[in-house]
């Protein structure tokens, strides 16, 4: 699909990526078009799964989330069983923001995003307990510095 885009189809993904809740109208105006080629297109793209959904980007300090912590996983497990349990557990923490799994000498990273260093050490808690890990390290963000998600397009 990414060779199929044309300059319509990546100045439509832009427009949504900027401000998803702007109306047809509008995108179809600043990509130089009509409401309904966008309309069409859109649906083309969330079709082909090129637009997967759309959501509303909140502010974490206005919510009382202040610490940004990205916190680095070795493990000496390695069997399918350990890595089932360490994947549910993530997925049912909601302070995960994001997870990788990593190439080279650390094995997972993770956004953790809490209150304060006393709400990272209630979830740093709750993780050991539910899974064996061989080191974690923990890094707290000082400045934000950039931060998007928006795909260059």
């Amino acid at each position: 699909m990414p060779d199929q885009l044309d300059a319509l189809d990546r100045k439509i993904l832009a427009e949504l990526q900027a401000d998803a809740g702007q109306s047809l109208d509008e995108i179809a105006r600043k990509v130089a078009s009509s409401k309904t080629p966008v309309w069409n297109r859109i649906r083309k793209l969330r079709k082909a799964g090129v637009i997967e959904h759309q959501t509303v980007l909140l502010n974490p300090e206005k919510l009382g989330l202040e610490a940004c912590f990205f916190v680095l996983v070795r493990t000496s497990e390695h069997d399918s069983d350990w890595q089932a349990r360490f994947l549910q557990t993530l997925r049912a923490r909601p302070e995960v923001m994001e997870a990788h799994r990593l190439a080279g000498d650390i094995d997972y990273i993770l956004k953790v995003r809490v209150k304060n260093a006393r709400a990272y050490d209630t979830f740093y808690q709750a993780l050991i307990a539910e899974v064996k890990i061989f080191n974690v390290t923990a890094l707290l963000s000082m400045e934000e510095i950039k931060s998007t998600t928006m795909m260059p397009l």
